[in-house]
This record gives structure tokens, sequence and C-alpha cells, in this order.
């Protein structure tokens, strides 16, 4: 299998690009519960169609890293960490206030394996990033993470750790500027939260707004102090069809891009936005989402590609196979070959599923009246606002290095990420049995040689952030417990 990242010649500009693509073969197996709508066996699905279309050859498949605890650490607060490596469905129990405190129980179920699940989405964001921000590729995939949702101390909307952050946070060591694009029908509140006082990360949610889950990302909520302005909120009505939606998004991205000029781009690919979603209400083809993909590629720039929401899993694997053929260039045949999950996607069995005719409630006066709001808002934005680098201070002022600090460059090495192979990964439910390690103080850890910037102090999120590679922590010891998979399809 050729493994070296490169891509498939691209559209009209004809510039190739290097795609580095994040999966593990054990995360189709985490199990959410009976009728949870979330399901991370489509992520096992969407890998099975990459792979009988023929498009993992011309990636790099790296099977990432699992984040440490320090890792998550980095946003989240260290005790909603400690408790999600320790919750297990067997002893939540006897921690109801702790599940309360950190809203755990319902939208976020306590389920076998949640702490490793939640470890090995974002290690892939992660991981992505870390890529990117060495040069080893132009695009980075992780169909496993953006999840939007997760807060600083507590889970939220079926997301218990916000891979988004720390992705942004690691792209920020190189990047003066990174730019969040969310086209999930969720407005991605989790991420807009961390980043809503800075001017390094703008954030632009396009989202169902009104009586909707999460409730905020109103048109007036536009960040705050030093971050005032940079957050870009496209509050829209059911039935929205791919014509109105990139009535906003092209003239509202392509300002953003010339304004910003951001050195890297997160595009969180949130699948609940297509017609007939099972939680959705909006009527986007997979074309007319992808679009939303083909317009980031091309401005050239790092880009990061994110999962999220999507609860028609045969939609969502097939949205993410296209949008995966749409980073590499590669224009894919609708007619689906014959894989695993093939009886999935009949009775067409085709890539493209026809939106339907429901009602599209955003008329072209709103649309207009957004677009006019959100253009002036941009406005008032100074062209590529300045960031001033700090001197890291000097090696005597450093807290001590930890005792096991030499493996830094080891665990996040740009090249040092396992490779996979395309053989389909047969269907199968894990359960793990997290044996908790001695948890070492991540607070006296080192920055390390690549140089943390002291200018991310600036960010409310990463006051007490780690970097990602001083020191490790001792990984969790694992117990697999192997059965097969057989949930009727409407459990699926």
């Amino acid at each position: 299998m050729d493994t070296g990242g490169n891509s498939l010649a691209s559209g009209p500009d004809g510039v190739k690009r290097k795609v580095s693509y994040f999966y593990d073969p054990e995360v189709g197996n985490y199990y959410y519960g009976q009728g949870h709508p979330m399901k991370p066996h489509r992520i096992r699905m969407t890998h099975a169609l990459l792979a009988h279309y023929g498009l993992l050859q011309h990636m790099q498949v790296l099977k990432p890293y699992p984040a440490r605890d320090r890792d998550l650490c980095r946003f989240h607060a260290d005790d909603y960490v400690a408790f999600l490596r320790s919750i297990t469905p067997e002893t939540q129990q006897d921690q109801l206030r702790q599940l309360k405190r950190f809203n755990v129980g319902e939208d976020c179920p306590v389920f076998d394996g949640l702490y490793s699940f939640c470890q090995t989405y974002a290690g892939g964001s992660v991981g992505g990033a870390v890529k990117l921000n060495h040069g080893i590729c132009d695009i980075s995939i992780n169909w496993a993470g953006g999840l939007h949702h997760a807060k600083k101390c507590e889970a939220s909307g079926f997301c218990y750790v916000n891979d988004i952050v720390l992705a942004i946070l690691e792209l920020l060591k190189q990047h003066e500027r990174v730019l969040y694009v969310d086209i999930d029908i969720h407005h991605g509140d989790g991420v807009e939260e961390a980043f809503y006082t800075t001017d390094r990360v703008m954030t632009v949610s396009f989202h169902k707004f009104g009586d909707y889950f999460p409730g905020t990302g109103d048109i007036r909520d536009i960040g705050y102090g030093k971050g005032k302005y940079y957050s870009l909120n496209v509050p829209l009505d059911d039935g929205i069809d791919d014509e109105s939606y990139h009535y906003l998004f092209k003239p509202l991205i392509g300002k953003v891009m010339e304004i910003f000029r951001p050195g890297a781009v997160v595009l969180q690919c949130g699948a609940d936005s297509l017609s007939g979603d099972r939680l959705g209400c909006f009527n986007l083809s997979i074309k007319g989402h992808a679009e939303c993909v083909r317009y980031m590629r091309s401005f050239n720039v790092p880009l990061l590609l994110l999962g999220g929401g999507g609860y028609t899993i045969r939609n969502v694997a097939r949205c993410w196979c296209y949008e995966t053929g749409v980073a590499l260039g590669a224009e894919i045949e609708d007619k689906m070959p014959q894989h695993e999950y093939y009886e999935y996607f009949g009775p067409d069995y085709t890539l493209h599923v026809a939106p339907s005719n429901m009602e599209n409630k955003n008329s072209h006066q709103l649309l207009e009246e957004i677009r006019s709001k959100l253009l002036e808002n941009l406005s008032r934005l100074q062209h590529a606002p300045s960031v001033q680098f700090h001197e890291r201070p000097p090696e005597n002022e450093l807290p001590e290095e930890d005792e096991d600090q030499d493996d830094r460059d080891e665990r996040w090495d740009a090249d040092s990420d396992m490779e996979l192979d395309d053989r389909p990964i047969a269907a199968r439910r894990v359960k793990k049995e997290i044996v908790e390690p001695e948890v070492k103080d991540p607070k006296g850890a080192v920055e390390n040689s690549r140089g943390y910037d002291a200018g991310l102090d600036e960010i409310t999120t990463s006051a007490k952030a780690l970097d990602m590679g001083s020191g490790s922590m001792e990984e969790p010891s694992v117990k697999v417990e192997q059965e097969s998979l057989n949930k009727p399809a409407d459990q699926m």
C-alpha cells in the first residue's frame, strides 16, 4: 500500500494535496447504548467505503496515538478528566453527584471504554494538527473527531472531550491565526465559548437557530474584548437547500479569508445538516455539503477536516467518503462498490441521495439580511490582526523537568504515527475495563523544545495549557473482551 500521502491532482488549479487520514480500527466498536442516536459504527462504515473506492491508497493512513491525561488537560479541567478516566457503567451509581456535576448520564451516557473512546478521537484531531504544523501534509482528516459541544468542565450533546479546541491550541503553536468553520446543523458552542475573547481564533458557525439544541448562536453573539467580531454566527431555519446555503457560505467565508488571513483552517463537517437526517431539519445534498469542503480546499491553506454530528448513518458514511474524495481531488462514481456494509445502502446502492421536497423556510429576504449584517460585522475588523510572539523564558526560569521528559519527541513526532493497512475490519464490539494509573502531577510539566508560544497565555482556554510533548504519562492497561456485533439494523 502506498502510504506516502501523495494525493491525486486537484481541480482547476492542478495542485496536488498531501492528505493524512487518521483512523483507529476500534473506534467503531464503542457503543453509546440501545436507542442512542450517536453511532461510532458510522466511522467504520465510512472507512469501508474509502477502502473499496480505492481512496486509502492515495493517503497516508495513520492510527492516532491516544491522547493522554495531560493532553486533554490543556483545555479540560483536571477533575473532569479524572472523572472521565475513572467512571464505568458498574461504578456510576456510586457517583450520582459527580454525574450531575459533569452533565454525564442521559445525552452523554457512561458506556464501556468511554475514556478510551475520548482518547482515540482526541488523539486523531491533535495528531492531524501536528502533521499540519510540521508540513507533512496539506490536509488532515479525522472523521471520528469534531465533537464541538464539550465544555471545559462538562459533557454536552453527545460530546465528552472537545477535540477541536485541543487541535486548535496545537495549531496556534505554529500559526498566528486559526479559522474554525462549523457546518453541523447544531451551533458549535463549545468551540466558540473557548475562544470567545481572543482575536487569534475566528469561529464561524452555520446552524439551525430557534428552539433547537444547544440554543446558542444568535447573530448578535459576536465575541468579547479582544475577540469582538471574531465570532460569526449564521442562524438558519428549516429546509435550507444547497443554493440558499452557498448564497451565505461562499461570500462570508471568502470575506473571512480575505480579512482574517488564517494560517490554518479547521472545518467541522457535521453531517446532520444533510437532508433526511434522523435529528436534523436541513435539506442539503451530499454534493452541496461537500461544496463547503471544496471551497475551503481552494484557498490552499493547511486544512483539518473533522466529523461531528450525523445520525442517519448510511448518509453520514456516504458524505464523509465523498468529502474525502473532494479533499484528494478525486471525483468518485455514484455506483457503490460491493463491501461489508453494502446492504445498508439499498435499494439504490448509490453514493448520492436526492434531497427532499421539504419547504425552505429561509426566504431570500431573510438570507439577504443575514448576509448584509455579517458582512457589515466583518468590515469592522482590521485586516490580518497582528499577534505579538513572546520569547521563551530563559531555561533557568522554567519549572523543573519531569523525570520522564525524554519521550517528548517520540510520542508526538510528526512521522511517528502508526500506519494502518486497508484490510476490511471485522465488526466486533469491544468492552474495556480501565485500570487507573498512578497520576503524576502535570502542572510542573516543562514546555518542550518546539517553543510553545507564550502568546497563547492571552487565550483564556489555554491558561493552564500543557505542551503536548512534555513528558509522558503511564498509559492505562486495558483488558479487551470481544464479541460479535449483531445489533438489528434499526439500532445502527
